[in-house]
């Protein structure tokens, strides 16, 4: 009815293909199929405690109205200490600016950055929801193909040689989704280098993931001299707190870059909910033993269930090495990742996302989420079993 309404722009767009997933795996359990859930980046813990008192008196003492476009002084303030604390950068509440969720901090960035034409290198296979917001800006993406031979690592001489001089920026994230790919200092170290001598292009750190590392240092390219100024981090509460649907992300940059920033804020979200951001001061500052005991779960989550896919014949995965995601290859069953993902879900309840959701370089794989719980990833693992005999 409205496709000749409808600009041509929103064909740009892409969705995140977890939720088709999801809504497909409701769709089946409506009909009274058992489904395990494997698709969604969700841990399947509450939040802590600490937090959600912390947001039941915000909410008492009248933090239900708007904040400050960029987030309160306070919560900005417990950003930077932290950010000092746990990253190792020295920053301060004027470089923050707190969003709804991390996802605004992609868009704006390629808003704020990025004219037509404009390349961006972005990690491949990576979060769908970059390339749909290079695309959406206007930008080219230029896909930096990441495998699991190289532990899915950027090789800094294919890395070189996609820079030409229409890049503007380079997409950086670690630990991986989808993958679980951890960047070290050698490797962070390595493409700066390639980049030192480029001063016109930024980068864009994606680090939502980095309080779940679980082999290897927290290290970030802004901790590298020269490359602070020129580069945006974005992370969030919703993986290390389990507070997803808080909605509660942040991006630190240059000063000059926050205010653009938060003119894209002001035009869009207005800002974050108040009582959510008085939660997060709690969550930063507060005790820190429920985000370590669930890293410490997901540890263990992840030794069963990468154990147990390499124990199934013509499966492989490497070892991620944080995020709580597994990407293992099932290229030796001869079929497509889409095809395997649908009938793994219709024929074995078990709902998983396809290698290709994440980009053309996923073909040959499927993620598995280990946020789920130990009983479920061993059912899942049964069905799979099982599953791919048929193959």
């Amino acid at each position: 009815m409205f496709e000749n309404a409808v600009a041509d722009r929103m064909s740009l767009l892409h969705t995140e293909s977890a939720f088709g997933v999801l809504a497909r795996a409701k769709a089946l359990e409506a009909q009274g199929k058992n489904i395990i859930h494997l698709e969604l980046g969700q841990p399947d813990f509450k939040t802590p405690q600490n937090i959600i008192d912390a947001a039941y008196r915000a909410m008492n003492d009248g933090f239900t109205g708007y904040s400050p476009t960029p987030g309160f002084p306070e919560t900005r303030r417990a950003i930077a200490e932290y950010a000092a604390r746990h990253k190792n950068i020295k920053t301060s509440e004027n470089e923050v600016v707190i969003t709804p969720g991390g996802k605004p901090i992609m868009f704006f960035t390629m808003l704020m950055l990025i004219d037509p034409g404009d390349e961006v290198v972005y990690p491949n296979p990576s979060f769908p929801i970059y390339e749909s917001c290079i695309k959406f800006a206007g930008g080219v993406p230029v896909p930096m193909k990441l495998s699991a031979e190289n532990d899915f690592k950027p090789d800094p001489d294919a890395f070189a040689k996609l820079l030409t001089p229409k890049t503007k920026l380079v997409l950086l994230n670690s630990p991986s989704n989808p993958t679980g790919g951890v960047l070290s200092r050698e490797d962070i170290t390595a493409v700066a280098e390639i980049l030192k001598d480029r001063p016109d292009i930024f980068i864009l750190s994606d680090e939502i993931y980095d309080r779940l590392i679980f082999e290897g240092e927290v290290f970030s390219i802004a901790r590298l001299e020269g490359f602070k100024d020129r580069t945006i981090i974005l992370d969030g509460f919703s993986k290390t707190y389990a507070m997803t649907g808080w909605r509660l992300g942040y991006g630190i940059m240059h000063p000059d870059l926050a205010k653009h920033t938060e003119m894209l804020m002001v035009n869009s979200n207005s800002c974050s909910a108040s009582f959510s951001q008085i939660a997060a001061v709690e969550a930063l500052t507060g005790p820190q033993d429920k985000a370590d005991m669930m890293r410490e779960a997901f540890i263990k989550r992840r030794d069963i269930l990468v154990g147990e896919l390499n124990r199934i014949k013509g499966i492989s995965c490497r070892l991620p090495k944080g995020a709580f995601y597994a990407f293992p290859d099932i290229s030796s069953f001869g079929i497509s990742s889409d095809e395997f993902a649908a009938r793994l879900l219709d024929e074995a309840g078990v709902a998983a996302v396809s290698g290709t959701a994440f980009g053309k370089y996923g073909e040959g794989y499927i993620r598995f989420s280990y946020a789920a719980s130990t009983e479920n990833i061993e059912t899942a693992l049964e069905r799979l079993g099982k599953f791919t005999e048929t193959l």
